[in-house]
């Protein structure tokens, strides 16, 4: 079976545009009718005058044009209305009934534990009543809701209600996708907001009964959003209300409708007691980006889904600026480029590459990926470091000010720049066109004080892209001593060609450069360094990412060539690591940064890359070698800086606090490690009361197998917070030793608290397995590929969405040796062969297997 391939060539106009939408819901959970009214115009940057409405699982009940009963025969996809009868503007009316209660999909309107909620990106509006489902037509919408329900909200301003209804009305068009509707047995943790024009705003953020104790920290992360983004990007707030619903069924992280933000569950509620520092700071940076998107997705939206990265990417890096701001920015940078190595270097090197704006698709939803998001937010922060501060303000405000109310492109977004700046950034775009991580190998000279720097770049093939031009590469240089002393402050160096040499001048000995400082551009630098200089780089580099990527280049070497015994680590890494580990001068959390060892999939595209073949069981027996040599090494310290580290008082979610608790978990790991039981941390375990120090140590538990006990009472005390039973499900998935993985991730897939059908729940444990416990997924048995196949197999019909998400952990097949690509190989056909498969999972996993 083939399914249709959507291209961007082929993208037109609409024929028609709508002007108002008004909307009437009454709900039930089994036969929710929908009334429609809507003004449509003709379009007249279009020819033609045929029109086809979008619509998918719903029965149409009747229909009007300009009030007139019409015969329709509408299909799965949609309608085609009679082209006679359209003229230049009609209005459109009809009644449509759809099921809630059995949209397992968790697309368009749904149930959630007896609330109603809506998701409508990409096309999930199709699925309430018949429209012209596309970005690009931006309409007000009013909204009329009846139901018996305690709270119901939509988009916009409450502007009416009665006896069983409330009515609801947006001011700014935007396109169907933004729409959202929910109506349940809610409470409302309540705040406000002064804007810096001086409107009040009131904002609630909607939980279920029992939870509103949790949701201070979301409400307090809102606020400072909205102020810094006036200060900031001089965006402003545009209406009197802020709703958030906080959602235990949903596919994404959270959805930016209008005025209405809906949210996983797992985004908004925190307490000390249930949410990790990491839960806290993803909290923190998924609001923000959100509210963010009210300007940068909602006032300016993208064209067509060939633009996501436009809305998704400008967004990303606007709330990696505000977290920077709001925590350590150098440990934040760190974060981020290893969050982009993890996943979109490894989507770049697989066979799902593709560029940040692609030029076709068939299932838009299988688009939301690393490239689209991460990879397009390193592209703008390559612009600003290009542009500098002042250039990039002055266009973001001409990119408001020209494009506010409508539906943009990345050219539009490039023109704004061209237009502030007077460069030519035409070369600039392949970064958006064109897939693929650059390779840049870097060689040197010194004669007569003048230092030459000479660069390289290529970028390997990628699926139907063999060949790539040169991009425009921000390559940020500074140079240091041998002493540490600088010999040159950061300079920016523009690589546009093949091969480029810069030269550094008035030096009154040979420098060590310090190259891609900041990682100023998402590629891989490939540059011939010995153990020695990258232990002088992790003690004196006076760039941050860079010191900290020397010790990380240094634990990579040593990891893809161990020998198998601690004794035989190389002393120059463990005295460096110990050095680390003591130096006060350094934040808690960036020294938690350092101590850490690469992960077992970085470990494995290194090996890869160099020409070897990777083993999961041997990668993951030598990071438990070289953790036990540093753990050795520091024996002696470890106690002190552990103690050191404790954070007294009542817990606070703050970076200084954060990074103290991380350094100190840290501490605990080495200390597990050389300890015959795990009495450290079973004694952090017992003695923990907030959720940042408890479930770390439960994963040491785990790991060294003496978790039986602190398990049970964990399920006990916490078996009622689904979030919380979130982590038990998922520790316990990616920390158990590889050797019993399979046997006890099968195990919990038949624990009744397994709810399969709940996105978190299911991410948790098939998740947490096949793409957090590597070595327990790789099993040679190959029963880890076939677990997670029977998962994907039946979740598929239920949940498309999340079931192609997950088979991505099937992508890396290729790199590992023969007996397991076939095993996976099986496993992926096995897949594919199943004849009711979505066309989400049948496009991933065909391309997967090329």
């Amino acid at each position: 079976m083939s399914d249709p391939t959507i291209h961007l060539s082929d993208y037109a106009p609409t024929s028609y545009l709508v002007d108002k939408v008004a909307l009437t819901f009454h709900l039930h959970p089994r036969k929710t009718t929908v009334i429609s009214k809507m003004e449509f115009s003709a379009n007249p940057l279009a020819k033609a005058r045929t029109l086809r409405l979008d619509g998918a699982e719903m029965s149409l009940n009747w229909a009007k044009i300009n009030g007139k009963d019409v015969a329709l025969n509408p299909d799965a996809t949609g309608v085609d209305l009679p082209e006679h009868l359209l003229g230049e503007g009609f209005i459109w009316e009809c009644e449509v009934e759809i099921n809630p209660g059995a949209n397992t999909s968790l697309d368009g309107l749904y149930m959630s534990n007896g609330m109603y909620c809506t998701q409508c990106e990409a096309e999930g509006f199709r699925r309430i009543t018949y429209y012209l489902d596309r970005p690009d037509v931006m309409s007000t919408f009013s909204v009329r809701i009846h139901s018996d329900a305690p709270v119901r909200l939509s988009n916009g301003n409450e502007v009416a209600r009665g006896e069983g209804w409330v009515e609801w009305h947006d001011p700014w068009p935007k396109p169907s996708y933004l729409f959202a509707l929910v109506a349940g047995d809610l409470v409302a943790h309540s705040d406000r907001f002064t804007t810096m024009s001086g409107r009040a705003v009131a904002l609630n953020i909607w939980v279920r009964a029992g939870d509103e104790g949790k949701c201070a920290y979301a409400m307090d992360s809102l606020k400072r959003s909205m102020k810094w983004d006036e200060a900031h990007y001089g965006r402003e707030y545009d209406l009197d209300l802020f709703n958030i619903v906080a959602v235990n069924d949903f596919n994404m992280g959270a959805m930016e409708n209008k005025g209405l933000n809906i949210f996983n569950s797992s985004l908004v509620l925190a307490s000390p007691e249930t949410a990790t520092d990491l839960n806290y700071e993803r909290i923190e940076a998924v609001i923000a980006h959100e509210y963010f998107h009210n300007w940068t997705g909602n006032r300016i939206t993208c064209r067509d889904w060939f633009q996501l990265c436009l809305k998704e990417g400008l967004t990303v890096y606007r709330d990696q600026q505000f977290t920077s701001d709001m925590r350590d920015p150098a440990v934040k940078r760190i974060e981020d480029v290893t969050t982009l190595r993890a996943h979109q270097f490894a989507e770049d090197a697989g066979p799902l590459a593709h560029p940040p704006r692609p030029d076709h698709y068939v299932e838009i939803n299988n688009f939301y990926t690393a490239t689209v998001y991460e990879k397009g937010a390193e592209v703008v922060g390559m612009l600003h470091r290009l542009v500098g501060a002042q250039a990039y303000r002055k266009a973001l405000d001409l990119y408001f000010q020209r494009h506010d109310g409508q539906a943009a492109t990345i050219e539009d977004w490039l023109k704004v720049f061209e237009d502030t700046t007077g460069r030519d950034l035409g070369q600039f775009k392949l970064w958006y066109t064109s897939a693929g991580t650059p390779r840049i190998t870097v060689s040197d000279d010194f004669m007569d004080g003048t230092f030459t720097l000479t660069l390289r770049q290529s970028t390997p093939p990628t699926p139907g892209e063999e060949e790539k031009a040169p991009r425009h590469i921000p390559v940020a240089v500074g140079l240091l001593y041998p002493d540490g002393t600088e010999a040159a402050p950061t300079r920016m160096l523009e690589l546009t060609r093949a091969e480029q040499s810069f030269e550094f001048s008035g030096l009154h000995m040979p420098p060590i450069a310090s190259v891609l400082r900041g990682f100023s551009a998402p590629v891989v630098l490939e540059q011939k360094r010995d153990n020695s200089l990258l232990a002088y780089l992790l003690a004196h580099d006076t760039d941050p990412f860079n010191r900290w990527q020397a010790g990380h280049e240094y634990a990579l070497d040593i990891l893809c060539d161990l020998p198998p015994e601690p004794a035989h680590v190389e002393n120059g890494f463990l005295a460096a690591m110990a050095k680390t580990a003591q130096d006060s001068s350094l934040s808690p959390a960036f020294r938690a940064m350092a101590l850490a060892l690469p992960g077992e999939s970085e470990v494995a595209r290194k090996i890869s890359a160099d020409g070897g073949t990777p083993d999961p069981e041997n990668i993951f027996h030598a990071r438990k070698v070289l953790n036990l040599a540093m753990a050795q090494k520091m024996q002696a310290e470890l106690p002190a800086l552990y103690t050191e580290m404790a954070t007294p008082g009542p817990y606070s979610p703050d970076a200084g606090a954060a990074g103290k608790r991380s350094l100190r978990n840290r501490a605990l790991g080495l200390l597990t490690a050389l300890e015959e039981g795990a009495g450290s941390a079973q004694a952090q375990f017992d003695s923990a009361d907030n959720m940042s120090e408890r479930l770390p140590a439960l994963g040491l538990l785990i790991a060294k197998g003496k978790a039986e006990a602190a398990l049970q009472g964990f399920y006990q005390q916490w078996k009622h917070e689904p979030l919380v039973l979130n982590k038990w499900f998922g520790v316990q998935a990616s920390h158990t030793p590889p050797e019993r993985a399979v046997e006890v991730v099968r195990a919990l897939s038949k624990h009744p608290d397994f709810n399969w059908k709940n996105p978190n729940r299911f991410r948790a444990l098939i998740g947490g397995f096949a793409m957090g416990n590597i070595a327990g997924f790789h099993d040679p048995s190959g029963g880890g590929y076939e677990l997670v196949a029977d998962w994907l197999i039946k979740l598929d019909p239920i949940n498309p969405q999340i079931t192609a998400r997950m088979t991505t952990a099937f992508a890396s097949w290729r790199l590992f040796d023969d007996a397991r690509q076939a095993r996976m190989r099986a496993a992926l056909e096995r897949l594919l062969a199943v004849e009711t498969l979505s066309k989400n999972t049948r496009e991933i996993a065909g391309r997967i297997l090329g």
